[in-house]
């Protein structure tokens, strides 16, 4: 009993260096971009230590269906058609140079994952690194996934019963059925190919429309983290899981924060109202678990993510709400429950909208002004004054 709990506990720590904290999210950032990043800014290398980020978050790396009506949308690198490590962010070596660099730099790496499923159909569906893919089929030769790998196809119409919610498709997305032995080898496959390139953690996209035994034992599969890379040879992979429970359906966080952590949705939510005014700041005193909220050591909370910030901005605040934004995010910092993450975004005007892009539709970098703030469409919140010094805030008095 005690070895399990050893192993659970395992899957909750953030591995960041001594006197870090916070994760950062680079949403859509290219690889070689972010290992710039954690070199010039986000590790130690220009800026007080004190300042220091401890990990970032990455957009998912596995090559995604090519979408272009609407015009390569955010959501389509949430639609893998293959396991390469290739996308607009970069190939499996600049990838693997922004990991090594990142580490070298005292910045862990998290990927954001996608284990639920693969994508929705298109017609001559095709990936950004060239492969091919019948979705409508459910065939998948570059993995190579078939019919016999996924759950039977229905729509989600239930959020009070998890069997529908879990097996059945979500939006769309051909449901992958993670109890079936070759499907939780493929996924250990590709959880030990990130950490053998040292990746640290993983942000586990729609966990919660998968079982949490199978979830569970896929992590227990997973090799610790890299002696290579510099962990100890005991480390186990940080897991942090999207499941979003505001309250009345049939699946809680709960029921995942036996094997890793999970996003606390409810203190998105609950911020927002308070800055803006819905609730009285005066009560965010007992802020956490006396709101229905999981325990602090189970919890990855933010201000806002990539998702809640484009469909729930009358809640939610975000980088276009920039002053109640920085009074939010500086409160998250300074107050002492759950692991936070601050969202780094690109400017957008509707909900598919995706990364600043050329006309060749490739990803432009950050262009850096003269008072460290960013250019060229993106915001970089985590360049902001008052969210970098409240970091360092953290780091000092943690």
């Amino acid at each position: 009993v005690l070895l399990i709990g050893l192993i659970v506990n395992g899957h909750k720590d953030p591995h960041v260096l001594p006197g870090r904290s916070a994760i950062v999210h680079l949403f859509e950032w290219k690889f070689a971009d972010i290992a710039t990043e954690c070199e010039n800014f986000l590790g130690p290398k220009g800026y007080d230590i004190r300042a220091c980020f401890g990990s970032t978050q990455v957009s998912p790396v596995h090559e995604n269906l090519v979408v272009t009506s609407p015009k390569r949308p955010w959501w389509e690198r949430y639609q893998p058609i293959s396991y390469k490590i290739v996308s607009r962010s970069g190939d499996e070596a600049a990838f693997k140079d922004m990991v090594r660099r990142c580490n070298a730099a005292g910045v862990r790496i998290y990927v954001d994952v996608i284990m639920n499923h693969m994508s929705g159909n298109r017609p001559n569906a095709h990936g950004v690194g060239g492969s091919t893919a019948n979705p409508a089929n459910l065939s998948y030769p570059a993995i190579p996934y078939g019919p016999e790998h996924f759950h039977s196809i229905c729509g989600i119409n239930n959020y009070n019963d998890a069997g529908n919610v879990r097996n059945c498709e979500l939006v769309g997305l051909h449901d992958l059925n993670q109890g079936l032995g070759t499907v939780r080898t493929k996924l250990i496959e590709v959880l030990n190919t990130l950490v053998d390139a040292g990746v640290t953690g993983f942000r586990v996209d729609a966990a919660k429309h998968m079982w949490p035994s199978d979830l569970e034992y896929i992590y227990n599969q997973v090799k610790n983290l890299s002696t290579e890379h510099g962990f100890n040879n005991d480390s186990k992979p940080f897991f942090y899981q999207e499941v979003i429970d505001l309250g009345g359906e049939g699946i809680h966080s709960t029921d995942y924060i036996g094997f890793g952590r999970v996003t606390e949705f409810k203190y998105s939510h609950e911020l927002g109202n308070a800055f803006r005014g819905n609730n009285a700041i005066k009560w965010l005193q007992s802020f956490g678990t006396g709101w229905g909220f999981i325990p602090s050591g189970d919890a990855v909370v933010f201000v806002d993510n990539h998702d809640n910030q484009r469909t729930h901005g009358n809640i939610v605040l975000t980088h276009k709400n920039a002053k109640l934004y920085k009074m939010a995010v500086a409160f998250m910092l300074a107050w002492p429950y759950g692991y936070p993450r601050v969202m780094s975004s690109y400017f957008f005007s509707s909900f598919d909208e995706g990364p600043p892009q050329d006309n060749a539709e490739n990803i432009l970098s950050p262009i850096i002004n003269s008072d460290d703030t960013c250019g060229n469409g993106w915001v970089c919140e985590h360049r902001w004054r008052q969210i970098y010094n409240m970091v360092a805030f953290r780091n000092v008095v943690e």
